[in-house]
């Protein structure tokens, strides 16, 4: 199939219908990006072809070189027959306007947090921007979030913490490309580990959360992803409750905590009936990222 359509085609257009139509008969799962096969195939002929992103419609009908026409077809059949998620195979990924290299080191950037923050949606708890003086992303992976911390609080030292070496090594190289090396201080180590002794006016963290029974349940595209940054014990708080366990030695007076647990809502409040969470609201809902004052810590005795 794949040969015959590399002999055949001549357009984009040509390419991009087939892709749709792979796509829906491989039964592809997406949410690395895209939610639908006609948007995977256009963003990742698009990418693949370096043409722009937000332009699809000008080019559907140009020529393609037989060149162009092999690494779409072969960009096609890596997200078909091997379940690539397309970030992997284009080697980036977006969240809102800003771009970040990844590879299969780090899971894919997606994070309510990252809208949040473009969206000033901590206010009235952070009511300006140059009074969080240093803030920190904790399980960073790419250091999408890190970077988005820096933009949001130009003033702020950041620290930006995970477990993996490898996944250091990727978000290197995103603050390398978003020149932020003397803003953001990329931190081996676990959770609160390598910080003692130090405070924030803000810890964010997209942790892992998958419970036990989604991770033997997720599709194969989620399994090209680095199974650390995904399951988090039974239930998928296991980070979390560390966390809030300790996130308050860590805060000034008027720190804040805000975590994204995805559909862990009901059990957080069932383990934790002393908290007050805030659920701050989202383009996917109120139930995903909850904020709490240190103050909030301290009086539930944490």
């Amino acid at each position: 199939m794949y040969d015959l359509a590399r002999d055949q085609f001549q357009t984009l257009r040509d390419c991009l219908r087939f892709a749709v139509s792979r796509f829906a008969e491989a039964e592809l799962v997406f949410g690395h990006g895209t939610d639908n096969a006609y948007d995977e195939a256009a963003y990742l002929l698009l990418a693949t072809l370096k043409l722009p992103l937000d332009t699809l419609e000008p080019f559907l009908d140009a020529r393609l070189l037989p060149q162009e026409v092999d690494a779409a077809i072969t960009a096609i059949e890596r997200r078909a027959v091997e379940r690539i998620p397309a970030a992997y195979i284009t080697r980036e990924a977006f969240l809102g306007d800003h771009r970040f290299y990844v590879d299969e080191r780090v899971i894919v950037p997606r994070s309510f947090i990252a809208e949040l923050l473009r969206d000033d949606a901590f206010s009235p708890w952070i009511e300006h921007p140059e009074l969080v003086h240093r803030a920190v992303d904790l399980c960073t992976g790419s250091g999408c979030l890190a970077i988005l911390l820096a933009h949001a609080y130009p003033d702020a030292l950041i620290d930006a913490v995970d477990l993996s070496p490898d996944a250091l090594d990727v978000a290197e190289i995103n603050v390398a490309n978003y020149n932020l090396g003397e803003q953001i201080d990329l931190i081996d180590g676990d959770l609160f580990e390598p910080l003692e002794g130090e405070v924030y006016d803000l810890i964010v963290s997209n942790p892992p959360y998958v419970d036990a029974e989604s991770v033997a349940e997720l599709p194969a595209e989620y399994l090209h992803e680095p199974e650390l940054a995904l399951g988090s014990g039974d239930d998928g708080l296991d980070v979390t409750r560390r966390l809030i366990q300790t996130a308050s030695g860590h805060l000034n007076p008027q720190g804040v905590l805000v975590v994204e647990i995805g559909h862990n809502r009901e059990a957080l409040e069932a383990a934790y009936p002393q908290l007050p969470f805030v659920w701050l609201d989202t383009s996917g809902g109120d139930g995903f990222v909850f904020l709490l004052t240190r103050e909030m810590l301290v009086e539930a005795g944490f």
